[in-house]
């Protein structure tokens, strides 16, 4: 496979062929990667892809990763799950879950990007990779460095939910919690970057990081039969991820793979940090920072680096944006997993929560196809629920004990 793609800046246009930077350094405008997708054109075909094994590399062509790369980690292609008795009380006729609380290897939807971006970083010659991180991307690059034989340093807000913490060092990473927010963590590895000839992921990687994202919408309009939904809500911490979607299912439909359909798109974010969603709610072009204030901390993100661009997505989609406040994302948990059986963590529980408000407010209809994203499994974030879940107590091992404590607990004889 031949490297038909190069980066390229997102305001001047400018071609910077293949290199760990992110910001175009005459106009300092994002990069980002930019395909020949008219030469894939007829040449990519839908009997092809399924052929290859489910992961998110049955996507090469429209993946940044280098020529003669052969990956064998199975990230991706997560199940898309009906959720008809969630869609029953949501007041929906065809809802489904894109389930990433069970991707491979960490459990979110960041092994995606870390997949992508570490084939880059080992084709730039990078031995040490690193990120700043809320806590799922640390999970995610320090398991698949410690597989392709990298020493890693993750960076997070000393704040953080220590199931994190601990799910980062397993895997021999170097963690160093900061006292500080996200913000000022991802200040200090802009400085490393500049320092050390490190790849953080998503500092000078994050044009090639930011592409892993993509999978999500090729997997859900795969799943779906070739075809793209009416509506697809996303959580936003940084932004990038709802933009990286759109631009999956713009390429699908330039490569003639889905044939092209309006996608409405929804961004979910807590009330706690929610300048994305202030600044649509305002009619704002840029977001203005804030400080996070929740318990969704993989979702806290003041100043969102992919703000802009995520506006400009659920704007020109006729999409919305909407927030939810911390007792609405553990509702959201709650009612995800009793219907579904799906746990996810407080992102999950976010964008649950916030597709009840658009469907409350008619921006999402009943008779319409609408997916919810879930981006990361509630195992992470079970310190949310602490005190929340009614436990019933011990009882001895007897059948007697057993019959008495149903009888304390109001089960009816109908029922026994």
């Amino acid at each position: 496979m031949s490297e038909t793609y190069e980066l390229h800046c997102r305001q001047c246009g400018r071609q910077l062929g293949n290199a760990p930077v992110a910001m175009c350094d005459e106009c300092i405008a994002p990069l980002e990667v930019a395909f020949d997708l008219e030469g894939l054109r007829g040449r990519l075909t839908r009997e092809q892809i399924a052929a290859r094994p489910e992961n998110l590399w049955r996507y090469r062509e429209l993946l940044p990763i280098p020529e003669g790369a052969s990956p064998d980690l199975p990230v991706g292609f997560t199940p898309l799950l009906a959720a008809p008795r969630l869609a029953d009380q949501l007041g929906l006729k065809t809802l489904y879950v894109k389930n990433d609380a069970v991707c491979l290897p960490s459990l979110s939807f960041k092994d995606r990007v870390v997949a992508v971006a570490l084939e880059r970083a080992r084709a730039f010659g990078l031995r040490v990779v690193g990120c700043a991180s809320t806590g799922n991307l640390a999970n995610a690059v320090a398991a698949q460095a410690a597989r392709a034989g990298l020493e890693a340093w993750v960076f997070v807000p000393a704040a953080i939910e220590p199931t994190k913490l601990i799910a980062s060092a397993i895997y021999g990473a170097h963690v160093v919690p900061i006292s500080g927010s996200y913000d000022q963590v991802n200040r200090l590895c802009s400085l490393v970057a500049d320092q050390f000839r490190w790849g953080l992921v998503n500092v000078n990687l994050r044009p090639y990081y930011a592409e892993g994202s993509k999978t999500v919408g090729f997997e859900v309009a795969e799943q779906l039969g070739w075809r793209l939904p009416d509506n697809i809500v996303v959580p936003m911490a940084g932004g990038a991820l709802i933009g990286r979607i759109r631009k999956g299912f713009d390429e699908l439909v330039a490569v003639g793979l889905v044939e092209p359909k309006p996608v409405k798109f929804f961004g979910a974010q807590a009330s706690g940090c929610s300048p994305i969603s202030s600044a649509v709610k305002q009619g704002l072009k840029f977001p203005e920072p804030q400080k996070p204030s929740t318990i969704c901390h993989s979702l806290a993100i003041g100043n969102p680096a992919d703000g802009h661009q995520a506006v400009e997505v659920i704007r020109s989609s006729g999409g919305w944006a909407e927030d939810v406040s911390d007792e609405e994302i553990l509702a959201g948990m709650e009612l995800l997993a009793k219907t579904e059986g799906v746990f996810t963590e407080t992102a999950g529980a976010v964008v649950v929560g916030v597709a009840k408000k658009l469907i409350a407010q008619g921006r999402i209809r009943p008779e319409e196809t609408t997916v919810l994203a879930i981006t990361g499994n509630g195992l992470k974030t079970t310190e949310a629920l602490s005190g929340r879940l009614q436990f019933l107590p011990a009882v001895e091992p007897r059948l007697a004990a057993f019959e008495a404590l149903l009888a304390r607990v109001g089960v009816p004889l109908t029922t026994r």
